[in-house]
C-alpha cells in the first residue's frame, strides 16, 4: 500500500533572527508531518516558538533552513485555501462586523454578494446574529474573536491556523468556542493546527499534540488522543480525559516547566 502524502511537511527547518547584537535561535531541527483533516494542537512555554512555528507554516515568517511543504508545494509566502486566527482579534474598529468580516472579499477581489449571505450565516451559527452593523468597539472581547473566526472560514479554507485564539477570554466563554470549534472541526474536517498554553485545551480539541521546549524551540513529544468524538465538556472528568493531561503535565514537570508543589 503506498503511504498517504503529508498535507504539510516540515523537513529539518530552523528559524533565527538575525540582530545587530545577537542572533536569536527561535526554532531548531523541526521535523512535523500533518495530515489532511487532522486537528493538532502544539503545546510548550512562552519562548518556545510556538507562533513562529505557526506563522513560518503560513508563510508569514522566512525560514533560515530546511523546507516547508504544504499541499505539495513549498511555501514561499501566504498560501491561497488558507484562514488565520490570532490573539488579538484585529477587526478595523471603523467598520462593522459585517464589514470586517467581508473585508477579505476586497483583498481577493472578489465580488462581495457572492459571500454576504455565507457572512451571516456565519455570523448566525457564532452567536452574531443582530450585530452585524454593531462596531467591534460595541463588542465584548469573545464577540470579537468569533467575529475573527467568522471572517478566517469565510472563504472556506482547506487550512485552518489559530494563535492562542481564547487566551484572553473568560473560561465560560472559552469553553464555549471550544465547544464550537470542536463542532466545527467534526463537520467540516478542516486540517488545523492550534497554539495554546492550556493542556486541557489541547487534550479537548485535539486529535494530535505537538509538545515543544525552549532554547531553542524543538519538538519534544507527538501525542495521539484517541477519545471519541464528539466532545462534550463532561468529557473532561473522565478517566481517559484525565491521564492524557497528567502525561502532558508530567511532561512539563520532567522538563522543569512546571513545578510540583
Amino acid at each position: 500500500m503506498a503511504q498517504q502524502r503529508s498535507y504539510a511537511s516540515i523537513r529539518n527547518m530552523d528559524k533565527v533572527y538575525r540582530s545587530r547584537h545577537a542572533d536569536i535561535e527561535a526554532l531548531k531541527s523541526i521535523d512535523l508531518d500533518i495530515q489532511e483533516h487532522e486537528f493538532i494542537s502544539v503545546l510548550g512555554p512562552s519562548g518556545c516558538g510556538k507562533s513562529t512555528l505557526l506563522k513560518c507554516l503560513a508563510g508569514l515568517e522566512p525560514i533560515t533552513s530546511g523546507e516547508v511543504i504544504l499541499d505539495g508545494a513549498p511555501v514561499k509566502g501566504p498560501p491561497d485555501n488558507m484562514g488565520i486566527v490570532f490573539q488579538r482579534d484585529i477587526l478595523l474598529d471603523w467598520r462593522n462586523i459585517l464589514d470586517n468580516v467581508l473585508f477579505i472579499t476586497e483583498i481577493r477581489g472578489a465580488k462581495r454578494s457572492d459571500y454576504e449571505c455565507k457572512a451571516r450565516a456565519l455570523l448566525k451559527r457564532f452567536g452574531l446574529e443582530g450585530f452585524e452593523r454593531k462596531h467591534p468597539w460595541e463588542l465584548s472581547g469573545g464577540m470579537r474573536q468569533r467575529a475573527s473566526i467568522c471572517r478566517a472560514l469565510l472563504d472556506n479554507p482547506k487550512l485552518l491556523l489559530l494563535d492562542e485564539p481564547f487566551g484572553a477570554l473568560d473560561a465560560m466563554t472559552r469553553d464555549d468556542l471550544n465547544l464550537e470549534l470542536a463542532r466545527l472541526w467534526q463537520e467540516t474536517r478542516k486540517t488545523v493546527l492550534f497554539i495554546t498554553h492550556s493542556i486541557a485545551e489541547a487534550v479537548f480539541l485535539s486529535t494530535k499534540v505537538i509538545v515543544m521546549s525552549r532554547n531553542p524551540g524543538r519538538i519534544d513529544e507527538i501525542l495521539d488522543i484517541e477519545l471519541p468524538h464528539p466532545r462534550t465538556l463532561s468529557m473532561r472528568e473522565t478517566r481517559e480525559f484525565g491521564e492524557y493531561v497528567q502525561h502532558l503535565r508530567g511532561h512539563f514537570t520532567k522538563l522543569g516547566i512546571l513545578q510540583e508543589a
